[in-house]
């Protein structure tokens, strides 16, 4: 199968809110093999597992402790390798969160490196000697609040943690560490695991002359941030040229594996797009990545436009969109005040991702049209929501429970208490309604998923940008000799639209809220419609 991933979707599980099995309130792998045939059920490629492997779970598993067992919380070696199988018996790939820009605390590697100054790990970490005032080295700063520096009282250093204080960076100026690494996904590659999502691409080097960060300009209205971490320009803290070079050797790996893909997770406000097309450009590096330029409130034609043409116009690499994940508000609740109906938002988002040009990756609950789940500060678990309450409620909010089954919480996820509560409007579109309803949103992502496989121009044909105002995005997808025009209304009224040339009506089932009569096209409340064309016969206008 060439290049599967080139256009395919990935199915995201965070496997602590998708299927207990043993009624501890918690989501594991045996419960996950349970739920396999809903994930096949809806036309997707390939399962995206975040961490499973063994950690204190100070960070939800991304602070690894050992880096080839899998954490008992989840299972066992034996469940994760039936869960390959069960999931390649399906037709589906299965990857995994790599975590490795840091590890734990608690992981051998750190205990032997803050050890002393003098140990085979010395230098497997990012260590630095105070200023002769005791201060920190430099400016940077945590995602999660303070300097991303922490003195350790062994080693009278600071080590460098761009997360929690117990996720100390490992030093990738270190070819040992570098090797280590490619160690690591070796072990899981050889049990058959299909690729690597790689949490934080951008922040594996680190600036060696440990420079300061400059501020983000700022203007003169401007509010403070919630998190100090965003008025900082990340100049010398993440995303350094040496991370080429060792992206280089991580897809001389992976290509000793047939099929086997990465998709990097490029944290980065300023140069997301840039990033995700360097590093994604030729066969010698990673085969995707993803930023989170569309995981933001924003909701406009001229920014999916402009991120689109961007990352086109830069190169030859490719890019894997999504709309939510474990990290962010659900999107549909950040994008709710452009709409009036939450099941016309949810179809809205689904067929502009499908039909955007690049891969796609869909997170649990999306097909559900799950919005953001509103937690209370006693109820929170991210230390990040701890940290920032009530600015930045966390992620807890996305990272609730499927709702599998019909009638009152926990909805058939677990027999215990659920470690997130499920509440009343997450619990009331629960799989099983959804599957009874031929009109729902879970139908309406079957049905657009297994149309869109039948539709080479949205796997891999190229896109072209009508000029149209605001809030209406329109794009030609091609290939071969047939064209799909895609017109999207992104706002809560309705607008009326030209189509040139086209002679056809909006397809069904894919299509909604449009009426298309003698050219001219009206588009409900966030409508959109898909017609197919003759290549190259059609104009756009409003």
């Amino acid at each position: 199968m060439k290049e599967w991933w080139r256009g395919g979707v990935i199915y995201q599980v965070y496997p602590r809110s998708f299927q207990d099995s043993n009624g501890d309130g918690v989501g594991d792998l045996p419960g996950i093999i349970e739920r396999l045939d809903h994930i096949a059920s809806l036309g997707v490629d390939c399962i995206w597992l975040s961490p499973i492997t063994k950690s204190p779970q100070a960070d939800m598993g991304y602070d690894v402790s050992d880096y080839k067992d899998v954490d008992p919380l989840f299972g066992s070696l034996q469940d994760f390798d039936l869960l390959i199988k069960s999931a390649h018996a399906l037709g589906l790939k299965v990857i995994m969160d790599q975590v490795v820009s840091h590890s734990s605390d608690r992981h051998p590697w750190f205990q032997e490196s803050s050890f002393n100054r003098t140990n085979p790990k010395a230098d497997w970490y990012v260590w630095a000697d105070p200023h002769p005032d005791g201060s920190p080295p430099n400016n940077w700063l945590s995602v999660f609040g303070g300097s991303a520096w922490e003195w350790h009282t062994g080693r009278k250093q600071y080590y460098l943690h761009n997360f929690l204080t117990s996720q100390p960076d490992l030093n990738f100026h270190n070819p040992e560490v570098q090797d280590a690494v490619l160690d690591t996904m070796r072990f899981w590659l050889e049990r058959g695991l299909d690729g690597f999502r790689l949490d934080t691409v951008n922040y594996y080097f680190h600036d060696d002359q440990l420079r300061s960060n400059p501020p983000l300009p700022r203007d003169k209205d401007d509010t403070l941030k919630v998190n100090p971490y965003d008025m900082q320009s990340h100049q010398f803290s993440k995303s350094q040229p040496e991370n080429i070079d060792w992206l280089k050797r991580v897809r001389k790996l992976l290509d000793e594996y047939p099929n086997a893909t990465s998709v990097g997770e490029v944290g980065d406000d300023e140069r997301g797009v840039e990033l995700m097309s360097a590093y994604t450009a030729g066969s010698d590096m990673l085969h995707m990545c993803y930023s989170f330029d569309f995981l933001s409130p924003k909701f406009t034609a001229a920014h999916f436009r402009g991120k689109l043409e961007t990352f086109f116009s830069s190169g030859e690499g490719w890019p894997c969109w999504s709309f939510s994940n474990h990290d962010v508000i659900r999107h549909m609740t950040r994008w709710a005040p452009h709409s009036v109906s939450p099941a016309d938002l949810a179809r809205q988002a689904a067929a502009l991702v499908l039909t955007m040009r690049g891969s796609v990756c869909l997170y649990q609950g999306e097909e559900l049209g799950l919005p953001e789940t509103d937690i209370a500060f006693e109820e929170l678990t991210d230390p990040r929501g701890i940290r920032f309450w009530p600015g930045d409620k966390g992620r807890d909010g996305c990272r609730t429970p499927m709702p599998w089954e019909a009638g009152p919480p926990p909805n058939g996820f677990t027999t215990g208490k659920p470690w997130l509560p499920i509440k009343h409007t997450q619990s009331a579109l629960n799989v099983e309604g959804q599957n009874e309803d031929p009109g729902s949103t879970l139908s309406y992502y079957r049905e657009l998923l297994a149309w869109r496989r039948s539709q080479p121009a949205l796997q891999t044909g190229g896109i072209e940008f009508f000029d149209t105002p605001e809030p209406v995005l329109a794009y030609r997808r091609s290939a071969g000799n047939k064209d799909l025009i895609c017109v999207f209304n992104l706002s809560p009224d309705a607008r009326h639209i030209t189509l040139s040339g086209v002679d056809g009506t909006p397809l069904e089932p894919v299509s909604n809220n449009a009426t298309f009569i003698d050219e001219h096209l009206s588009l409900g409340p966030n409508g959109f419609a898909i017609v197919e064309v003759p290549a190259g016969e059609s104009s756009v206008s409003v």
